[in-house]
């Protein structure tokens, strides 16, 4: 079954996540206005598990609906999946669509499983689009700097990093 981009929003209310997380509050409240997203900048949020970067992107999600805004949220790896399906089914045009249109694109635990080629270019189509057409939001356990390695090829690791990173706030949880 291919990957559909979850829809709703599971926080009732814009909180902060308990302190204890050790989030910037006022990093938090000012990501929070979306302003980010209607300048078309990308965020990463990087850390460990269990310090609520999923959380974090999906209340930024639903804050950036509450605005009006729109948003798609996919965890990578079955994007990725749904990407190699879509080929095989000759979808892949609508889903590039899909990808293309929110103005918010939340590609969740990047890193997390194997990126095909084809699955990677399709991923530099939309990171180069997005650059002119909305925000890409990016959650992973790894530092970027080590994001080259899940790519097959260099080149195109190079480009996709370039349009990604190029234009991104870096909220990393690795300090809790």
């Amino acid at each position: 079954m291919p990957a559909r981009p979850r829809s709703g929003c599971r926080a009732a209310c814009w909180q902060c996540p308990p302190s204890s997380r050790g989030l910037d509050k006022a990093l938090i409240s000012t990501l929070s206005n979306c302003s980010w997203i209607t300048r078309k900048q990308n965020l990463m949020i990087l850390g460990p598990t269990g310090v609520g970067k999923t959380w974090l992107a999906s209340a930024f999600g639903h804050q950036a609906c509450r605005l009006g805004m729109t948003v798609a949220f996919y965890v990578a790896n079955d994007l990725f999946t749904s990407i190699g399906q879509a080929v095989l089914d000759a979808s892949l045009p609508k889903l590039k669509t899909a990808l293309y249109k929110p103005n918010l694109l939340i590609l969740d635990d990047f890193g997390i499983g194997e990126m095909s080629p084809i699955a990677a270019q399709v991923l530099l189509d939309v990171a180069d689009r997005r650059m002119h057409t909305g925000s890409l939001l990016l959650t992973s356990q790894y530092p970027s700097d080590t994001w080259h390695g899940f790519f097959p090829d260099p080149t195109v690791a190079d480009a996709v990093l370039d349009r990604v990173v190029h234009q991104v706030g870096i909220s990393d949880q690795r300090d809790r």
